[in-house]
């Protein structure tokens, strides 16, 4: 599903969002709060712990003991996350139901965004201390290991959004687009998607500085978790840190470059929701009302 009014690109440094290793390492976590369809979310949130496990170890190979410590913070997680979290996402989903019956502006898309950015930031800071106790004990082997995966990660990325023609790329953008708009409004018209198309074609999203973005978060991961093995003391601020720079790139230009690309994004969002159809506006309005039910239902099993 479309997890703000003002959905932006993968990689693009701003969102869902985009986007930040703390939340990046527990994605699973990240993204249950906001997740598809209906029943299906129910299911696919119980059964996130395991999913995120499976996830974390997928990047570090945990040993048996980091194994039973990391599957108990990721528990006492979602008991946090149950308990604090979904209640607040129900009430904006039932927020976001008076706006999809009427026009918005970019403005009101990007404070949808910049309230879903701040959500997700919370769940950062929430995952902070138990990386803290997880990362002095990770072994060279683990980091090589997460670096391999790392690895793996950069050539989907290349796969998805830097190989084939410029019209090839954009195609596949579009495809994509297309493919969450429908599973919210329903059909989309001949006009939406080009609309869509002319949108995605002046993006000033650049996927090539994405990858170099990404490149350097992630050697940044791998040298702070190193140095928190030398110093484990300073394992919290450290980390804290991290996500600060995740959150704010220190590289020169990339978080104008980013935020022009979520403005971009709420332009875009603003300019399709405009367009759609009384029909399409009530079946978002049904999606966000089964959205809401679900969250409601999942914070009250405790």
């Amino acid at each position: 599903m479309n997890t703000s009014f003002a959905y932006t690109e993968r990689g693009q440094g701003g969102g869902a969002g985009t986007r930040r290793i703390i939340a990046r390492a527990l994605l699973v976590l990240a993204l249950a709060a906001l997740l598809a369809a209906c029943t299906a979310a129910r299911f696919a949130y119980n059964q996130a712990p395991q999913f995120s496990y499976w996830w974390l170890d997928g990047h570090f190979d945990f040993d048996d003991a980091q194994s039973d410590q990391v599957r108990g913070d990721i528990d006492a997680f979602f008991a946090w996350h149950r308990r604090e979290e979904l209640p607040a996402v129900a009430d904006l989903l039932r927020q976001w139901q008076g706006l999809a019956m009427r026009d918005l502006t970019a403005d009101e898309a990007c404070a949808q965004f910049e309230t879903v950015r701040a959500r997700l930031n919370t769940t950062g800071e929430r995952l902070i201390d138990p990386f803290a106790r997880l990362a002095p004990g990770l072994s060279p082997a683990q980091l090589e290991h997460l670096q391999r995966r790392q690895a793996r990660s950069n050539e989907e990325f290349e796969r998805d959004f830097l190989r084939g023609s410029p019209e090839q790329r954009l195609q596949r953008r579009l495809d994509t687009a297309v493919s969450r708009s429908e599973r919210f409004y329903g059909t989309l018209s001949a006009p939406q998607r080009e609309l869509l198309r002319r949108w995605l074609s002046e993006s000033p999203w650049d996927p090539q500085r994405t990858q170099a973005e990404r490149q350097r978060r992630q050697a940044d991961l791998v040298q702070t978790l190193r140095r928190v093995q030398a110093e484990p003391a300073q394992a919290r601020p450290a980390l804290r840190a991290h996500l600060e720079r995740l959150q704010r790139s220190p590289t020169p230009g990339y978080q104008a470059q980013s935020e022009a690309s979520v403005r971009h994004g709420c332009e875009q969002f603003a300019a399709l929701h405009n367009s759609t159809t009384p029909e399409q506006r009530q079946n978002a309005v049904r999606e966000l009302q089964g959205y809401q039910r679900d969250m409601e239902t999942l914070s009250a099993q405790r």
